[in-house]
């Protein structure tokens, strides 16, 4: 199913609701270009948003930008896609990006970003997958983390599975160094 060129392969997950005006767009867009240019192949569920974003950003620098999308949608793809992915619905697309995957970067989002999130790190912690980075970028996930812990049962053996980040260039950073190349 999928279409390795050699190099690692990243995820973005992230919200599909902000647009060219939104600074997380703008964050994204640089987020795929810096990818690119890094040596690595960008994946992201493949419609607006952030999906967008990353996915222009990556297509603009000269990128293998991968598209997971789902039969289950009426919406059209982004325009920045190089492959597409069709998948039957949300699950099989949410495990076809963690398989294919080598590391995982989120931005703000919805309930869908969360439940991407949720269902990495909860395979990261059961070593149901190898140990991959899972960067969390923006300021506002500090605050859903700490609702989280402070509300659930989350360790600090759990925490050791994500990393914060503030910028793309902090993430790309982080994955030149935690991604086996």
């Amino acid at each position: 199913m999928s279409e390795r060129t050699g190099a690692n392969r990243i995820t973005v997950f992230g919200g599909s609701r902000c647009g060219p005006g939104a600074q997380e767009y703008t964050e994204a867009l640089k987020l795929g270009r810096l990818l690119v240019e890094a040596g690595f192949d960008v994946c992201s569920g493949g419609y607006s948003g952030i999906m967008e974003a990353i996915s222009r950003g990556a297509h603009e620098a000269g990128g293998h930008v991968i598209g997971v999308t789902m039969n289950q949608f009426d919406a059209k793809p982004n325009q920045y896609l190089g492959k597409i992915l069709p998948s039957a619905d949300f699950y099989s697309r949410l495990q076809t990006m963690i398989r294919e995957s080598d590391a995982y970067v989120a931005f703000r989002g919805g309930i869908g970003t969360v439940t991407e999130i949720s269902l990495v790190w909860n395979k990261l912690m059961t070593g149901v997958i190898p140990a991959r980075p899972l960067l969390l970028l923006g300021d506002c996930w500090p605050g859903v983390i700490a609702c989280l812990r402070q509300s659930l049962v989350v360790s600090e053996r759990d925490m050791s599975h994500i990393a914060f980040v503030n910028t793309a260039e902090q993430a790309v950073d982080l994955l030149r160094a935690g991604v086996s190349r």
